[in-house]
């Protein structure tokens, strides 16, 4: 936890950059166990609480876990008429596993090309 605090304003830039994404309104970087958030830009509501998303990523891992599935949860996708909101699991070599939390606006976004894009660069928030 520690080397993201050191790494604040490199973090916080680098998820200023996600709002360049078309469609993106707001993202979060969280702690998949914990919840913590380490890190906002844009609307923050948009990509939902740390709380809520490492609670849904963990529930849909245990069913996924339940079903059968081997491996981690890699991505989580909830639409609406309006909205998107995107989890994404975001590894590193060490402590919690993180999630970016993004959420998007479904009329300037195209979902596929929103999933790529922010998988391409939730790389980039950790560098």
């Amino acid at each position: 936890m520690g080397g993201l605090g050191e790494k604040r304003p490199a973090l916080q830039a680098s998820l200023d950059r996600l709002l360049d994404s078309p469609g993106v309104t707001g993202v979060a970087l969280i702690d998949a166990v914990t919840g913590l958030t380490y890190g906002a830009a844009g609307d923050v509501a948009q990509a939902g609480t740390g709380t809520e998303g490492a609670d849904l990523a963990t529930l849909i891992s245990e069913r996924l876990g339940d079903a059968g599935a081997e491996g981690e949860l890699e991505s989580v996708v909830m639409t609406s008429r309006r909205r998107l909101q995107v989890l994404l699991s975001v590894h590193r070599s060490a402590g919690d596993p993180l999630l970016l939390a993004a959420g998007l606006d479904r009329d300037r976004a195209n979902m596929a090309l929103a999933l790529r894009t922010l998988g391409d660069r939730a790389r980039e928030v950790l560098a």
